[in-house]
């Protein structure tokens, strides 16, 4: 019987590594023990009842002031707030936070996860800012330059997600079992709806039969990977996990402009767009992970049709107040 800790088991990863493990998608891994560790993660009984099932255990647990780890066969360390407006409001405490919790998990790791396998979720934002002329980010791309054209909250969480790769790389060079995860864009049934999460908004809208905002004055570029594929991509670099510390980009290749992802959605309810500000002349945002070592690797991803219709499906599922 393996075990699996996930450290910021409350989260959007967290819920969706849950409710992965309701439906067997750890089956061929073997794992039977699922231990979700974040500072309330007791409310999920309460809130999503639907995620406690056998063998999950609930651990309050403050990462960042913790005097022990849990053990498990295999960790996902997924505790940091990606929430846009706590960086907006408070970006030095938010990078001083999240600098603090790494700090502490890598202080405790070498005494209390001996012979775990660890895999690190960091973020596509410690590329900076995008190049068009490149219109992927590599995983072998310089990290010296660009993070200063990003908005101030996005540069303080890119700054603590590259201070705290670095922290779990010596893990490596201390024995450690340790990979690095740059995340990028997410869907799925427990991706939050009322935050600064482009999709989750649409989504929103649609569900409640509203026309589809879309607010974005500057060109934006996205692409999205389902809950579900991301669940399985971190299990495969926690199995991939060496002292080499190597580095992986989890998301999408296939990119979307934000006005047709609003069409795509806005399709699926019957309702309209509505575009609220017309497009500048600024540089494109553009945020895309080449994920050639990934799928070289074996990994694969839904289509994003595919992403949208099984997100909408899993929703009506979740939520009894909504009818399809």
């Amino acid at each position: 019987m393996a075990s699996l800790l996930v450290i910021g088991g409350s989260g959007f990863f967290g819920k969706s590594i849950a409710d992965a493990y309701a439906r067997q998608l750890f089956a061929s891994w073997g794992i039977e023990r699922l231990l979700l560790v974040a500072r309330s993660v007791t409310a999920l009984a309460k809130n999503h009842p639907e995620l406690v099932t056998q063998g999950v255990e609930l651990i309050d647990l403050d990462i960042a002031q913790t005097s022990q780890l849990p053990w498990a066969d295999y960790v996902i360390h997924a505790a940091a707030s990606t929430d846009a407006r706590k960086y907006r409001m408070m970006p030095e405490v938010e990078k001083a936070n999240l600098i603090a919790a790494t700090k502490n998990f890598c202080r405790l790791a070498p005494h209390d996860l001996v012979g775990s396998r660890i895999v690190y979720t960091s973020s596509g934002a410690v590329y900076g800012t995008q190049d068009p002329s490149q219109p992927q980010f590599p995983e072998d791309m310089s990290l010296n330059g660009s993070i200063a054209a990003l908005v101030e909250n996005k540069r303080d969480y890119a700054l603590a997600k590259r201070e705290s790769e670095l922290m779990i790389a010596r893990l490596g060079r201390r024995g450690m079992d340790v990979s690095i995860a740059r995340c990028f864009t997410f869907v799925g049934p427990y991706l939050p709806r009322n935050q600064h999460f482009a999709v989750g908004n649409f989504l929103d809208q649609g569900f409640s039969g509203q026309a589809i905002s879309v607010k974005a004055s500057s060109p934006v570029v996205r692409s999205y990977l389902y809950a579900d594929d991301l669940v399985i991509w971190l299990m495969n670099l926690v199995m991939r996990a060496t002292p080499v510390c190597p580095i992986w980009n989890i998301g999408s290749p296939e990119a979307i402009k934000i006005q047709d992802l609003a069409m795509l959605i806005a399709e699926r309810f019957g309702v309209s767009v509505d575009t609220l500000l017309p497009q500048s002349k600024n540089p494109i945002d553009y945020y895309v992970p080449s994920v050639d070592r990934a799928l070289a690797a074996g990994m694969k991803y839904l289509k994003l049709g595919e992403v949208i219709d099984q997100t909408i499906k899993r929703i009506y599922a979740l939520n009894k107040q909504f009818s399809p």
